[in-house]
């Protein structure tokens, strides 16, 4: 399965989508469903910006291992990048405890406030994620999401 991951990740690092998957499903069928198996399916599909079926991927991840935070923020995000905002907070804020200490969380909420104009709850949550993860500060100043409270940023 190692080898088949990486021949994936390489694929994928390559702009070969197609290849990548490819690699993912010759897996046996019992090893479909591994959580390393389907998170590099997931990761490929953000990579290829095809979010309808990253959220899928990410939704069974949430049912699969309701207590990893990555299937919720990943789910979020997808749900963000389809146009569906609210629903990508609602998302967030009813994942696991797990997920409370993720900065990406908070980022992520940041974002999705700002979208949804409730700019004083996005200053609240990207603060907490600056304290979190400095490396967020860099990111959130060309965040288009953010656009309305960069100069504060």
């Amino acid at each position: 399965m190692d080898r088949i991951l990486q021949a994936a990740e390489g694929y994928g690092e390559l702009g070969m989508f197609e290849e990548a998957l490819a690699e993912l499903l010759s897996l046996p069928d019992a090893q479909q469903h591994d959580l390393r198996v389907t998170q590099a399916r997931l990761f490929l599909l953000l990579q290829f910006k095809q979010f309808q079926s990253a959220l899928l991927v990410s939704q069974q991840l949430c049912e699969s291992h309701p207590n990893l935070p990555v299937g919720y923020i990943h789910a979020a995000f997808c749900l963000h990048e389809l146009g569906q905002t609210l629903e990508a907070r609602e998302t967030l804020i009813a994942g696991p405890q797990s997920l409370l200490e993720e900065a990406t969380y908070y980022y992520n909420l940041a974002c999705y406030n700002a979208v949804l104009g409730e700019m004083q709850q996005a200053r609240a949550y990207l603060k907490t994620s600056f304290k979190m993860n400095k490396k967020f500060r860099e990111i959130a100043e060309h965040d288009p999401d953010l656009s309305a409270i960069w100069q504060e940023v």
